[in-house]
């Protein structure tokens, strides 16, 4: 169901507080009413960026049978462990040049991201398992978290939708909860704007391209279709599985 362009305060605040909500599990999700936005969001350039899964700015730690397709980089810092065990599909790059560019290219798309404005952008708080989101912008003043529930991008059959989630500190999700992709949605056009750092669960399934201030954990078994990219912290995997998209 689609709503007008132009909502009251009230229905944008109820959005956000049943958001919020630890509601049961069996409650349906579509009692959830996120709006949908006639504003278009452009894609983020990665540009030199664009071949990483991975790119810290202090260090790379592994332990396990992390499975990459993608470049790892890091800029600076000098420490990529745990490889092998773990599994490469892709270029290691230290404080190279191509490392280096690659810093300041995300440094220009977290900054792209952070500053994207909407008329129409929908305010979100707490918990955002149970939803679905389309395309648009989104944002949140404090923290958000993935639990009580899964997460759904739903781009309404367009290949191209774009989807921008601001967060102003910590994202988090809930061990096995899952990013779940309907409507034609792609994870290459889900852009995560992480204020602080951003930790994912065991066995989580993550989707989308995760640009952090700080660090980026992913727990045992979490997995990722996208790009772990941190500005000035470090990404620690744990036996995961993180294809770049």
């Amino acid at each position: 169901m689609k709503f007008k362009n132009l909502l009251s305060t009230f229905a944008i605040a109820s959005v956000v507080l049943m958001a919020g909500c630890n509601k049961d599990d069996a409650e349906p999700s579509g009692l959830i009413i996120i709006p949908e936005q006639t504003t278009v969001q452009t894609t983020i350039s990665l540009a030199g960026a664009s071949n990483f899964a991975i790119l810290a700015g202090s260090e790379v730690t592994n332990t396990g049978e992390t499975n990459i397709t993608g470049d790892i980089g890091l800029s600076p810092g000098t420490s990529i462990g745990g490889f092998p065990p773990g599994i490469l599909n892709g270029t290691q790059h230290i404080n190279d040049a191509i490392a280096n560019q690659a810093k300041l290219d995300i440094i220009d798309a977290y900054n792209d991201v952070a500053s994207r404005t909407s008329s129409d952008a929908v305010t979100l708080s707490g918990n955002i398992g149970g939803l679905t989101l389309t395309p648009g912008l989104y944002f949140s003043t404090s923290s958000l978290a993935i639990s009580s529930g899964d997460l759904t991008f739903d781009a309404q059959g367009d290949a191209n939708a774009v989807f921008i989630i601001q967060i102003a500190s910590t994202f988090t999700t809930t061990s096995s909860r899952q990013v779940i992709l309907s409507g034609g949605a792609s994870a290459s056009n889900i852009f995560w704007n992480v204020g602080s750092s951003a930790t994912f669960g065991t066995t989580t399934v993550m989707k989308g391209t995760v640009l952090a201030t700080e660090s980026i954990t992913f727990n045992t078994g979490a997995t990722l279709d996208g790009r772990a990219l941190t500005r000035i912290g470090g990404v620690t995997l744990e036996g995961n599985t993180i294809v770049k998209q």
